[in-house]
């Protein structure tokens, strides 16, 4: 497997090769969104108690 070959073939994977969308159905995605968004709070909640030296 050369490497032009092989580049070629993950340009087709990365482009997505012709398939769907690539979204599942049950993922709602302000759901996941919110989901994140809490996540990175409680860490920077949990950081800035870590941080009480300023």
């Amino acid at each position: 497997m050369s490497l032009t070959s092989t580049a070629h073939q993950l340009v087709t994977i990365a482009s997505g090769g012709g398939e769907g969308g690539g979204n599942h159905e049950s993922l709602n995605p302000y759901l996941i969104g919110a989901g994140a968004f809490l996540a990175l709070m409680f860490l920077l909640w949990v950081t800035t108690r870590f941080n009480r030296d300023r």
